[in-house]
């Protein structure tokens, strides 16, 4: 089974940072993509960031202030968030896609809170 586990969230204010960290373990012996997904209270969950072939790719909302990166030798994936909103505002989860056989399988973490508030 796969395992995902976020950790870094807490309580910033607004201009603030912080570092989240994914670290994944498990039956995995390839990855389509890892990325990280939030949801804000009331809302549908959304696409933060995704990386895949080592190419990132970030959601609009969060374009030059945020920035996603993995480190293969600690199976771990980062989301670097600078200059934060309240709007930031959310849980945001970890995902790991993994192909198996002719599928690709969607693995998820317990989330984290994200808190932007003075």
């Amino acid at each position: 089974q796969v395992q995902l586990v976020e950790s870094g969230g807490g309580l910033v204010q607004p201009g603030g940072s912080l570092r989240l960290s994914c670290a994944y373990s498990g039956s995995i012996s390839s990855i389509s993509s890892l990325g990280w997904y939030r949801q804000a209270a009331g809302k549908q969950r959304e696409s933060v960031a995704v990386i895949s072939g080592g190419i990132p790719n970030c959601a609009d909302s969060v374009k030059g202030r945020f920035t996603i990166s993995r480190d293969n030798a600690k199976n771990t994936v980062y989301l670097q968030m600078n200059s934060l909103k309240p709007e930031d505002t959310a849980v945001y989860y970890c995902n790991l896609k993994r192909p198996a056989y002719f599928l690709t399988r969607d693995f998820w973490g317990r989330g984290t809170q994200v808190t932007v508030s003075s």
